[in-house]
């Protein structure tokens, strides 16, 4: 399917920095729920990720990522997630995440 760059342009996706993980123990296959600071205007949003094969709590932290801030809240569990964090799958299916290789500015938007 062929999308025009008017329906790419709809897709908010930013660069934030996590700023919190926490344990997420009541999701059905391993996950994080992350805090990440996209700050001016969007400021802190909440995400659940299932990126446990490849991080850890103490290597995501500090860690600059893209996500989609447009998509309105999905709930998970008991949890509401409130932004989509990206990433490709590696060889084996686990989650890899998408960012940026030098550090930007938090909310630096992707065009």
């Amino acid at each position: 399917m062929t999308i025009s760059y008017d329906d790419f342009a709809k897709i908010d996706i930013r660069v934030g920095t996590i700023i919190a993980v926490d344990p997420f123990p009541e999701a059905r296959k391993p996950a994080f729920k992350l805090t990440v600071d996209f700050g001016g205007d969007i400021g802190t949003r909440r995400s659940s990720a299932q990126i446990t094969d490849h991080y850890t709590a103490e290597t995501l932290v500090g860690r600059q990522i893209l996500a989609v801030v447009n998509f309105p809240p999905k709930r998970i569990g008991p949890f509401t997630s409130e932004i989509l964090c990206l990433g490709v799958p590696d060889a084996d299916g686990a989650v890899v995440l998408v960012g940026p290789d030098q550090t930007v500015l938090n909310g630096g938007r992707l065009f």
